[in-house]
C-alpha cells in the first residue's frame, strides 16, 4: 500500500489552511464560476478521498473485504501512485475515471456502495479546465485523513460552513435551505429513537438527517444502536447537486453508507409509498413550485393540485400511516394553513387519520433574505385527533427581521421547548404565546389553521410593507392555484 504523503495529525488550523488553499486554487480556474461551481467540484473530490480512506480502513480490518474500486481508479492510485498532471490528468479524469464511476453496477439493494457511486457521479462533471490546477487541488485534499475522527469532525464543521455559503449564493436564484437552529428544534421535538426509520423526502444537502443522527446517537448509546441509526436514516432528493452534497455531508458526519436516493418523492403513488413506510418524517419540502399532471395523477382526484407543498404533505401522511409510532415535523408556508379549498380537504383528511397536535408559527423572516413568506411547522402523529395547540414564536425584542449575518438562534426556541411538555406533551397551558383550539371549531371553519394569537392583537401598523406585500402575493398565488384547480375539475367533468 502506498503511504500517504503526510501522516501527521491534521490540526484544526492546518485543516482550515488546506481548505482555504483549495478554494484559492479553484478560484484561479476559468471553468469554475462562483461557489455554485466550486463547492460541487470540491465535494465530489472530497467524496472520492473519503471513500478511499474508508476502503483502506476496511481492507485492513476485514480480511475478506472486496474493494469497490480497483486500480487505477482508487484515489491512492491516480493521486499518489501516478505523476499525472496537465492534459494527461484531465484526460484520465474526464475520459476514464468519471465514465467508470457512472457505469458501476451494484445489487440494487439500499446502501450498496457501487449503486451509490453510480448515482452520485451520474450527473457529475469535472468543470476545471486546467489540469495543473486540478493537480494542485488534489494534492491539497490528499492532506486530509478521513480515517481520523478528529479530521472528520473538523472537516464536517468546515463543510457545513461552506454549505451555508452555497445557500447564500443559491438564494439569489430562488433556492434556500433550512436554518440549522430550526432543524435542531424540529428534530428535538419529534424525538426520533434508535431503531426507528427516519426519512427526509426532500433531503436537500442532508441537514435533517445529520441532525437526526446527532440526536439519536447522543449520550450513552451502544455500538449496535449507532449501527441501527445509520441503517434507519433515509433521504430522497431529485436534484443532482444537492444529492451529491448530501452524500458528502453524511459521510463527513460518520454515516459511512448513506441511504440516499436520487429521485422525485412525488413520482410514486400513495399506495407505493405506504408499502415503503417509515416511522418518522422530518422535512422542509419545496413550496411555491408546481408539478406536472403526470405527477399529480399519483394522488386522489379530489386531492389533486399542482402545488408541491400539498403533494408532499399527502405523501408524508402515506409514509407514516402504517407505523404504530408514525410521526412527522414538516415546514409549510402560510398558504397551507389558510387554504379551505383542495387544501381544506387535505387537512380534513390529515385530521381524520392523524393527530395534528401542534402548529408552531415561526417569526417572520426566518428564511430571509431568500424569502419572507411566513412559515410554520406542523407536528402530527398516528392517533385520534384532539384539540390543536398553537404556539407563536416571536422575534427577540428590537428585531424586526433576520439577515445572513444575524440569523435566528436556537435559544429563541427555548420557551417553546419548556412549554412543550416532553414526549407526552403533558401539562401544557395557554399563555401569551400558546393557545388551544377545539377540533370542532377548526372543522367548522373549513379547516382553516391560519389562526392568530388571541392573546396578542394582530398589529398591522408594526409590520413592514415588505412583509404585508409578501403575504398578499402568497394569497394571490393560492387563489390562482384554486382557480386552476377549479378549471381542471370543470375540464375533467366535461370529459
Amino acid at each position: 500500500m502506498t503511504p500517504r504523503k503526510d501522516e501527521r495529525p491534521t490540526t484544526q488550523a492546518r485543516l482550515q489552511a488546506v481548505i482555504n488553499q483549495s478554494r484559492n486554487i479553484m478560484r484561479k480556474d476559468a471553468g469554475l464560476n462562483g461557489e455554485l461551481d466550486r463547492l460541487p467540484q470540491l465535494a465530489w473530490l472530497l467524496f472520492l478521498k473519503a471513500f478511499d480512506d474508508l476502503e483502506d480502513e476496511r481492507e485492513m480490518v476485514e480480511s475478506d473485504y472486496r474493494p469497490v474500486l480497483e486500480e487505477p481508479y482508487r484515489w491512492r492510485d491516480w493521486v499518489r501512485g501516478q505523476d499525472l498532471t496537465g492534459e494527461p490528468l484531465l484526460r484520465f479524469v474526464n475520459a476514464e475515471l468519471l465514465p467508470m464511476l457512472r457505469g458501476l453496477q451494484g445489487t440494487g439493494r439500499a446502501g450498496d456502495p457501487r449503486d451509490t457511486l453510480a448515482r452520485v457521479f451520474q450527473d457529475t462533471t469535472n468543470k476545471m479546465l486546467s489540469g495543473h490546477l486540478l493537480r494542485q487541488l488534489v494534492d491539497q485534499l490528499d492532506r486530509i485523513a478521513f480515517s481520523s475522527n478528529d479530521d472528520i469532525h473538523t472537516m464536517a464543521v468546515f463543510y457545513e460552513s461552506m454549505l451555508r455559503e452555497m445557500r447564500d449564493a443559491a438564494g439569489d436564484s430562488g433556492e434556500f435551505y433550512t436554518p440549522r437552529p430550526l432543524i435542531r428544534f424540529i428534530v428535538e421535538q419529534v424525538d426520533p429513537q434508535p431503531g426507528e426509520r427516519v426519512l427526509d423526502p426532500a433531503v436537500g444537502t442532508g441537514g435533517f438527517l445529520v441532525e437526526a443522527f446527532r440526536h439519536m446517537t447522543a449520550g450513552d448509546v451502544s455500538v449496535e444502536d449507532v449501527s441501527a441509526v445509520k441503517h434507519g436514516l433515509r433521504g430522497i432528493e431529485k436534484k443532482p447537486m444537492p444529492y451529491l452534497l448530501a452524500q458528502m455531508n453524511l459521510l463527513l458526519h460518520g454515516i459511512d453508507r448513506p441511504n440516499l436516493v436520487e429521485d422525485n418523492s412525488l413520482n410514486h403513488s400513495l399506495a407505493e409509498v405506504r408499502r415503503d413506510g417509515v416511522d418518522v418524517v422530518l422535512t422542509n419540502p419545496p413550496f411555491g413550485g408546481e408539478e406536472e399532471k403526470l405527477v399529480q395523477a399519483n394522488f386522489p382526484v379530489n386531492f389533486r393540485t399542482a402545488e408541491t407543498a400539498w403533494l408532499f404533505l399527502q405523501s408524508v401522511m402515506a409514509r407514516i400511516e402504517r407505523s404504530r409510532t408514525g410521526r412527522c415535523g414538516i415546514v409549510v408556508p402560510n398558504s397551507v394553513l389558510f387554504d379551505t379549498g383542495v387544501g381544506g380537504r387535505i387537512k380534513a383528511d390529515l385530521m381524520k387519520r392523524f393527530n395534528l397536535h401542534t402548529v408552531v408559527r415561526l417569526p417572520n423572516g426566518v428564511f430571509a433574505p431568500y424569502t419572507i413568506i411566513p412559515s410554520n411547522v406542523l407536528f402530527f402523529e398516528k392517533g385520534a385527533q384532539g384539540p390543536v395547540w398553537f404556539y407563536e414564536i416571536t422575534a427577540p425584542e428590537g428585531r424586526k427581521n433576520y439577515t445572513k449575518t444575524k440569523p435566528m438562534r436556537f435559544e429563541e426556541f427555548a420557551d417553546c421547548q419548556d412549554w412543550w411538555g416532553g414526549r407526552t406533551r403533558e401539562g401544557r397551558v395557554e399563555n401569551e404565546h400558546a393557545w388551544v383550539v377545539p377540533v370542532q371549531e377548526i372543522a367548522a371553519s373549513g379547516h382553516n389553521l391560519d389562526l392568530h394569537n388571541p392573546h396578542r392583537p394582530d398589529d398591522l401598523e408594526h409590520r413592514s410593507p415588505r412583509e404585508l406585500v409578501a403575504e398578499l402575493i402568497e394569497t394571490e398565488r393560492e387563489l390562482l392555484a384554486l382557480y386552476e384547480q377549479l378549471q381542471q375539475e370543470i375540464e375533467e367533468f366535461r370529459l
